[in-house]
């Protein structure tokens, strides 16, 4: 039996792959970005696609925001119809033709167009070499204003508590978590709490939350509960999808605290219309 288990499970497959090349940044911010914003800013969160425009637009960064663009396919994608995604996909590529970054106000988003599109075109060379050149050119936002635009933040707000929350795949792989935390010291007035569920999923994880409805229903629990404890004043997060779920629980239940896209929190502390 161990034998036939040892067989089944080839080492190959418990062994961690190696770790990325670090990445290369731009020596020199660049004067054009597009902004991918998401199909949540674009219908529930307008306000954090607008905030992520005016930091950029702060920074002498021209923002071009093609209209035409939609969702990045990842629903589709993590629910196994591949061929609709592959077709999403294909429509978001044709919008994004000049080579200018592609700046994304969502890490799970940005994931997508970085580390998933290569799958999805894997057998149409031509494409695929459209693929992996926007995965160069994509950042996600805070990643972008970090280490591309180099911001140095001045905090005008009053002293506050905040948790951060990050979406599983935006800390899996973009380490959104390390661009937000680091963006957030900057703010000499806000203090970053701990909470206890920081790198478990909110339960949201796109028509995760629609099929299995009573497993993203405790997850969420556990996480608005974490945050609760932790004592902060107010939720931040980079991806609006996790903001939707967290929030609904919160209201539900009820309670006061509630979450800001991060976009928006930067903004305003740093003299941003409240």
């Amino acid at each position: 039996m161990s034998e036939l288990f040892y067989n089944a499970v080839p080492n190959a497959t418990r062994v961690a792959p190696p770790l990325p090349e670090p990445r290369q940044y731009p020596s020199e911010k660049p004067r054009r970005v597009y902004l991918f914003g998401t199909c949540v800013v674009d219908l529930f969160y307008p306000e954090a696609g607008m905030d992520a425009i005016h930091l950029l637009e702060r920074e002498g960064i021209r923002v071009d925001y093609p209209q035409g663009q939609s969702c990045c396919g990842q629903p589709a994608y993590t629910s196994g119809y591949t061929e609709q995604a592959r077709t999403v996909a294909r429509a978001q590529l044709a919008l994004f033709a000049e080579d200018y970054p592609v700046v994304v106000p969502s890490g799970s988003c940005a994931g997508m167009l970085r580390e998933h599109y290569a799958d999805l075109f894997k057998d149409e060379p031509e494409t695929l070499k459209q693929v992996q050149a926007l995965a160069a050119r994509t950042y996600e936002l805070a990643e972008f204003l970090l280490f591309v635009c180099k911001v140095q933040l001045q905090d005008s707000g009053k002293p506050v508590k905040i948790a951060l929350h990050t979406s599983c795949s935006a800390r899996r792989e973009m380490n959104t978590h390390l661009h937000g935390r680091a963006l957030l010291a900057q703010l000499c007035n806000v203090e970053r709490v701990e909470h206890s569920h920081e790198s478990e999923c909110c339960g949201f994880g796109g028509t995760f939350s629609v099929r299995m409805p009573d497993i993203s229903g405790a997850m969420v629990a556990d996480k608005t509960r974490a945050l609760k404890e932790s004592g902060a004043h107010q939720v931040v997060s980079a991806d609006c999808g996790c903001l939707m779920n967290i929030n609904g629980a919160l209201e539900k239940q009820q309670e006061a605290l509630r979450g800001q896209h991060l976009a928006s929190f930067l903004w305003q502390r740093t003299g941003g219309a409240a």
